[in-house]
């Protein structure tokens, strides 16, 4: 999917309805393993949940372990 120019040359990036119902289950992942709304939003499609996962169950504080996936 490539993102839509507008008039002010920003890219607008159009999202189908599945992939913004993937996107909102990740930041939930992401939220559940003690990320704020905020990175987990920022986070959710650049980064694989079940690493940050893996380091939380481990002891590592959440953003943290965002810090050491990303």
């Amino acid at each position: 999917m490539e993102p839509t120019m507008v008039a002010n040359d920003e890219f607008v990036e159009e999202r189908s309805d599945e992939e913004l119902l993937i996107h909102t289950w990740r930041v939930e992942q992401l939220e559940r393993l003690g990320l704020p709304r905020v990175l987990a939003e920022a986070f959710a499609e650049l980064v694989d949940w079940h690493e940050i996962a893996e380091l939380v169950a481990r002891g590592c504080p959440a953003e943290l372990a965002l810090e050491i996936v990303r």
